[in-house]
């Protein structure tokens, strides 16, 4: 599980697309490479990230570690 916190609200989806732009920011990828597939009104969520898994798994290490040091 990884944990994010956007400011946006959580009206009208603002919260949800913040949380898609700021994923597909922090993994170097477009923001259509990422999917909320459950969740859109709690607050845990559920998404898809599209890309070279051997990529993807690089990055979010790199954004564990860096958040976990």
């Amino acid at each position: 599980m990884l944990k994010a916190r956007v400011r946006a609200a959580a009206s009208e989806g603002e919260a949800n697309e913040a949380l898609i732009r700021l994923l597909a920011s922090e993994l170097d990828i477009p923001p259509r490479s990422v999917s909320l597939l459950a969740g859109a009104t709690a607050r845990v969520k559920r998404v898809m990230i599209a890309g070279d898994a051997n990529e993807l798994a690089a990055a979010l290490e790199r954004i564990v570690g860096a958040r976990g040091a």
